[in-house]
């Protein structure tokens, strides 16, 4: 499971934080940086997924 959360994670950043943690207030911050633009929503991702 973790190397599907990793290229989800890359592929599609709110799609690999909701698939670790759910449909909550991190979902919903990254869904709004990856709108703004892909590259702080994948550093984001990275960061609660990995770092927290």
């Amino acid at each position: 499971m973790p190397i599907i959360i990793l290229i989800a994670t890359v592929l599609l950043p709110p799609l690999g934080v909701a698939l670790k943690h759910g449909l909550n207030r991190d979902f919903l911050i990254n869904l709004v940086l990856t709108i703004i633009l892909y590259v702080p929503g994948l550093i984001h991702a990275v960061y609660v997924n990995y770092m927290r």
